[in-house]
């Protein structure tokens, strides 16, 4: 990233002397600026949603972490879930609530970049690790007797550190992609953050390069992902019409209902955010829906696993009676 960062600053340098154009260094993030008169509910909406994202996140990892019973293969990735929801939601909001006090509300063009490399990061790995919890559930319904040998510790390390691992493989070639882009017009993002397909129709450079990238990197981790969650589902939905009970049925199919609710909201919100933003036009609508997509699920996902989870229950039970609070 830091070659990446130096290739910009020296193409830059470049076109400012020719003199054909000046260089823009910062945009104006357009945000909910348009909304004035309820400028105070919307800043009050969103700072309560941003904090109970965070605590309801905080508080599943440290339940967690505390409670030796949740020490398995599923909450060991529901914790890194939480962890990951937890930064995603915090590399877009603070910027967008600090936003609502500021009269002009810039960004400079590096922290668009480093904005939308954290951001990119984040999703990409949470889909790289609910593809890895869709596995996790398959071997626990499809393989229950090797079960605890196929998930080894070490394979689950090896599972959630290849999750961050691609985020960065996903993320790096876009912001290399971006820098190479210059921007001498309009510098106006009616988004509440840096949009990638905003930023590319905004550019003086040719996107081609960029879209096709944007496309094959969509297509490996959005679409291969999507298709490794939806097979892993396919035999799991036959091993559980292969149980005889409807009881034995409705329990099996209960251990994966939380991360299937997940995963349908996260793409389907996902996919709808980007085939909407595509066009690079961004209207009040589209980011008002980004909100879903970028907090409100996040602070969902906490409360989906946790709702009809007895072992989630159980653990905060024994975590009240332990701390004294009963």
């Amino acid at each position: 990233m830091v070659s990446c960062l130096l290739s910009h600053v020296r193409s830059t340098e470049t076109i400012k002397g020719g003199g054909n154009f000046t260089e823009i260094t910062e945009f104006i993030l357009l945000g909910f600026s348009d909304f004035p008169r309820i400028t105070a509910l919307l800043f009050i909406v969103f700072l309560l949603i941003y904090i109970t994202a965070l605590t309801w996140n905080l508080c599943l990892i440290v339940l967690i972490r505390m409670d030796s019973h949740l020490h398995t293969p599923m909450y060991f990735f529901l914790s890194n879930l939480s962890f990951i929801d937890l930064c995603y939601v915090t590399s877009t909001v603070p910027k967008l609530l600090v936003s609502f006090f500021q009269e002009k509300q810039t960004i400079s063009f590096v922290g668009c970049v480093i904005q939308y490399f954290f951001f990119s990061l984040l999703a990409t790995s949470e889909s790289c690790l609910m593809t890895a919890m869709a596995y996790d559930r398959y071997a626990a319904i499809c393989n229950p007797l090797l079960y605890s040998s196929i998930m080894s510790p070490t394979l689950c390390v090896q599972m959630v550190m290849g999750s961050y691992m691609g985020g960065l493989t996903g993320s790096l070639p876009q912001i290399c992609a971006l820098l190479q882009l210059h921007f001498c017009g309009l510098n106006v993002i009616r988004h509440f953050f840096c949009d990638v397909s905003q930023l590319v129709h905004l550019s003086c450079t040719d996107p081609f390069f960029v879209e096709v990238l944007l496309g094959i990197l969509i297509t490996i981790f959005g679409i291969m992902n999507a298709l490794v969650i939806l097979i892993s589902y396919g035999y799991i939905m036959l091993s559980i019409m292969k149980i005889t009970s409807i009881k034995g049925r409705i329990k099996a199919f209960n251990t994966c209902a939380s991360h299937l609710t997940a995963v349908s909201l996260f793409y389907v919100s996902g996919v709808f955010v980007y085939l909407r933003s595509s066009s690079g036009i961004s209207s009040s609508f589209d980011r008002f829906t980004s909100m879903v997509y970028i907090v409100v699920i996040p602070m969902l996902n906490p409360l989906i696993y946790s709702l009809r989870n007895k072992e989630i229950k159980d653990a905060m039970k024994r975590l009240q009676k332990k701390t004294g609070m009963w």
